[in-house]
């Protein structure tokens, strides 16, 4: 039986996506060669990684805007360094909003000043901070969109005068933003994209060469896009199964299309948290992801008898993080509503028997 995959990440894929990228491992476009044999500087592995870039600006509406995209390796962690390597002359300026957040301003401390602007850590992040003022006195701002630990993420994004880096990597093409607001993105592959190995970078050129240090080739984005992604042997199957999954998410309608069905999903999720007696959410209710609903038994004499049912229907990767406890309903793009009303249902039925 199929379960119901509510992992944080590696996360659930669409089926068709998963069969194409089965079939893709045996023969490639009828090649006669596997995808994971064919050169990465070949035609049809070029063909593969340029339609990938194209499709990702076509879904954020940032085509002709400026916009570079690049697929790296290493995920957001690297990415934490990466960005402060290329960015970071005197001083940077960080909402911190989790785990990931800590991360990223522990390696931004590595080259310059960090100014953090305010943090949820004094209640173990369960809420966004919202009472700052971005600085024009800064060489960027970073935030973190979403975050998968403690089921929090940003609403609204306030204006600000200096290049905007957002850490995507859990909520990347799940919900309908100005893309153009974030002069850089950056999402792992593993949270609603594809497998884990790529990194996907989508980067305004202009904010590119303003630092006076110099970048060794593997951490420098211009040379990066310059060697079109290319400059080492790319990720090669984690793109290709991204590239299948931006597809299958452009022919369901794209981001928009995508937006209403999460919310969807979301609305049954928390109602069910918000009515059930047994059950309380983590995060605070303005600030709930549409992404990760993290919650908790009121009465933990009923874990046993909770997680026995979960299985019971199939219902696999609840288990909150250690950081919280609890339980973590990851609601990604592939998943459907029909696996949302199962375990929603596992969670009303466990009502009736306490």
């Amino acid at each position: 039986m199929k379960k119901h995959n509510f992992s944080a990440g590696p996360c659930i894929l669409p089926q068709e996506v998963l069969l194409q990228a089965s079939e893709s491992i045996m023969d490639f476009n009828q090649s006669g060669l596997s995808l994971i044999e064919i050169s990465h500087r070949s035609k049809p592995f070029v063909d593969v990684i340029d339609e990938a870039k194209d499709i990702a600006l076509d879904l954020l509406n940032l085509k002709n805007k400026g916009y570079q995209v690049l697929f790296l390796q290493g995920g957001a962690s690297t990415q934490f360094l990466m960005t402060a390597y290329n960015l970071l002359e005197t001083k940077a300026s960080f909402l911190n909003t989790g785990s990931w957040s800590d991360k990223a301003i522990k390696e931004a401390k590595l080259f310059g000043s960090v100014n953090e602007l305010a943090s949820s850590k004094d209640s173990n992040f369960n809420y966004i901070p919202k009472d700052y003022t971005i600085p024009s006195d800064s060489d960027y701002f970073h935030c973190t969109s979403n975050n998968t630990i403690f089921g929090t993420q940003i609403k609204d994004f306030k204006e600000s005068s200096i290049p905007v880096i957002c850490d995507m990597s859990s909520d990347i093409f799940s919900r309908d933003l100005d893309f153009s607001k974030f002069d850089l993105i950056y999402a792992g592959a593993q949270k609603n994209m594809g497998p884990a190995g790529a990194t996907i970078v989508i980067i305004k050129e202009e904010i590119l060469g303003k630092v006076t240090r110099n970048i060794p080739s593997m951490m420098n984005y211009k040379l990066m896009i310059d060697k079109s992604s290319m400059f080492n042997t790319p990720p090669v199957f984690s793109i290709y199964v991204s590239l299948l999954t931006m597809r299958w998410l452009k022919n369901l309608g794209g981001i928009k299309a995508i937006d209403e069905i999460n919310k969807t999903k979301a609305i049954v999720m928390y109602s069910e948290i918000d009515l059930n007696p047994l059950f309380k959410g983590y995060a605070a209710i303005e600030d709930r992801s549409t992404m990760n609903a993290t919650f908790n038994l009121t009465n933990n004499d009923l874990k046993d008898t909770f997680e026995s049912m979960l299985k019971e229907a199939g219902v696999n990767g609840v288990n909150g993080h250690r950081s919280v406890g609890g339980y973590r309903a990851s609601m990604y793009n592939a998943l459907s509503l029909d696996s949302v009303k199962v375990l929603v249902e596992v969670m009303s039925e466990l009502e009736t028997k306490a």
